[in-house]
């Protein structure tokens, strides 16, 4: 039995799967706002709050730390600590929330967003409005040529 066995295993090897969540924290901090599926998203939100954690503290050794579970991307961890480690510095957790969005068409895997709590107004996405268009007229149909006439 998995009794207190949290770590989702995401049908990945430990190397795998390590790369995936830092792939997954950078376009978050990066972004604001991924969509993932819900699995995903419930892996990475822990490892992202850990991360927003150390980047609270500022000190050279949690910013080298970060580094290393960021996979060295230099401009995903100063981001971190420069804007989205001081607007969370009096939260005392849940930098992060899941909102769940439904299936994908293709596979009916349920999808759903990470999103930062309080997200910084220079990293809030545009949402896209698509303008409806209207409906094509029906088209008459093509009146068939004789083949006799040529």
């Amino acid at each position: 039995m998995r009794h207190q066995r949290k770590t989702a295993k995401l049908g990945r090897t430990q190397g795998h799967r390590d790369a995936l969540l830092s792939n997954l924290a950078v376009s978050l901090i990066e972004h604001g706002r991924i969509k993932s599926t819900v699995a995903k998203v419930k892996a990475l939100r822990p490892f992202v709050e850990k991360l927003v954690t150390k980047a609270k503290v500022g000190t050279l050794h949690s910013r080298r730390m970060v580094l290393a579970d960021l996979r060295h991307n230099e401009n995903a961890t100063t981001k971190l600590f420069t804007e989205i480690g001081p607007i969370n510095a009096a939260r005392k957790g849940g930098y992060t929330r899941i909102v769940k969005i439904g299936q994908r068409r293709s596979d009916a895997s349920e999808m759903a967003f990470i999103e930062w709590v309080d997200l910084p107004a220079s990293a809030t996405p545009a949402v896209e409005v698509k303008e409806e268009k209207p409906a094509k007229k029906p088209r008459a149909p093509k009146a068939k040529k004789d083949e006799g006439e040529a």
